[in-house]
């Protein structure tokens, strides 16, 4: 597998651009994502009672497995917008679809940014016209979808399957309002490779769990996010119809593309200074672990504590408690970096002061092993700052 962490390489058949059509001040806005020949597509969706428009839209539009293009908005979530905004995103929809001489049930629709505000269709009207008529920049995509990110979240891995090249590419952004089970988020992954379409969906549902729905930043769930796959087919591998070999190879690179964008996505939460990942080890089931590692990274007090270079390992163990995962503490060991700083229910010594310079590094690694079954999970997230404050509190002014 050759991995290519900052790079946004579209695999055969596909085709992306973006434009600045006016909904920012100066930043590319507007943008899509074209398969030459329909693809099999996969959805998995905000879990947030409130759906934005577009959201709606495309779930009902993606009943088939089948897509063929996904045009994409930033700065207007479309969101809370009534009947206006619904007919706005089907408007949005059928545009492209007639840009791309498409039936309108092959276009996904997505949009991010501020909630509450109508759409301006004079300028996403004027702005695919733009799309459709300029020369194509693929690496425009991943800039558009951006908000208050500070970098752009992108992969490329290649792999032999069957005798044949397959390329994966991937984008996604996010940066606040970040929680687990599809948050404030958009992920698009393009692929080549010829596979079913009701098996990329069970990946994409299966995989989402362990990777994007383990990331919490604040607590907050939004009203717009998904993560759509694309596979076209244009590798020419043997169709992919069974768990078979070719099936845990290519589940092996979709695993490493969306852990990459879950790790990027929540070393840019809005203001953090540092990436923290928790590691749940020897939990009773992946379940009990999952929710024990969110538990740990998604504590405001672990948060502020990461960030103040505090090895306060005592709000490790409280968020433990309230996460519903059955342990003994008894049997517990914290490690924070690489100091066990709690075992077998007792504190350990450790020198603090070379601990909290380790707490300085921008990537940092609490570890828990409870000794109550063989289940292992990872969660991401980082600190809370200063920064995250000022930037929410400001958010629209």
């Amino acid at each position: 597998m050759q991995k290519q962490t900052g790079i946004f390489h579209l695999p055969k058949g596909f085709h992306a651009s973006g434009v600045h059509c006016g909904l920012k001040k100066s930043k590319v806005d507007l943008a899509y994502l074209y398969s030459e020949v329909p693809a099999q597509a996969a959805g998995v969706y905000t879990t947030n009672q409130i759906k934005a428009a577009p959201l709606t839209l495309s779930k009902t539009t993606l009943t088939d497995n089948s897509l063929q293009a996904i045009i994409v908005n930033s700065a207007n979530a479309n969101a809370c917008t009534g009947e206006q905004g619904f007919k706005n995103a089907v408007q949005m929809q059928a545009l492209t679809a007639a840009a791309l001489n498409l039936n309108q049930d092959q276009v996904a629709v997505a949009s991010t940014g501020v909630i509450g505000k109508q759409l301006a269709m004079d300028k996403i009207q004027n702005g695919i016209q733009q799309l459709f008529s300029q020369k194509e920049q693929p690496e425009l995509f991943p800039k558009t979808i951006l908000t208050t990110d500070t970098s752009e979240k992108k992969v490329t891995i290649t792999e032999k399957i069957a005798g044949k090249i397959v390329t994966l590419s991937a984008c996604a952004k996010g940066s606040g309002m970040i929680h687990p089970n599809m948050a404030t988020m958009l992920g698009f992954l393009a692929c080549d490779i010829a596979i079913k379409g009701q098996l990329l969906e069970e990946l994409l549902q299966e995989l989402t769990e362990q990777t994007f729905n383990q990331i919490t930043i604040d607590g907050d769930t939004s009203t717009n996010d998904m993560v759509l796959v694309l596979a076209n087919g244009t590798a020419h591998n043997k169709m992919i119809t069974e768990k078979n070999k070719d099936y845990y190879l290519f589940k092996e690179i979709l695993t490493s593309a969306m852990t990459t964008l879950a790790k990027m996505i929540a070393k840019d939460g809005e203001g953090a200074s540092k990436l923290i990942e928790v590691i749940v080890k020897n939990a009773p089931d992946p379940l009990n672990a999952r929710m024990m590692a969110k538990a740990i990274v998604g504590s405001s007090l672990v948060k502020t504590a990461i960030f103040g270079q505090d090895p306060n390992w005592g709000r490790i163990l409280c968020s433990m408690g309230y996460s519903s995962c059955p342990f003994d503490p008894k049997k517990v060991t914290i490690r924070l970096v690489d100091t066990v700083v709690f075992k077998d229910g007792e504190p350990q010594f450790f020198d603090s002061k070379k601990l909290s310079q380790k707490l300085t590094q921008d990537s940092v690694q609490i570890s828990v092993e409870l000794a109550n079954g063989t289940a292992t999970a990872t969660a991401w997230g980082c600190d809370l700052t200063y920064d995250y404050v000022k930037i929410n509190a400001l958010y629209q002014t």
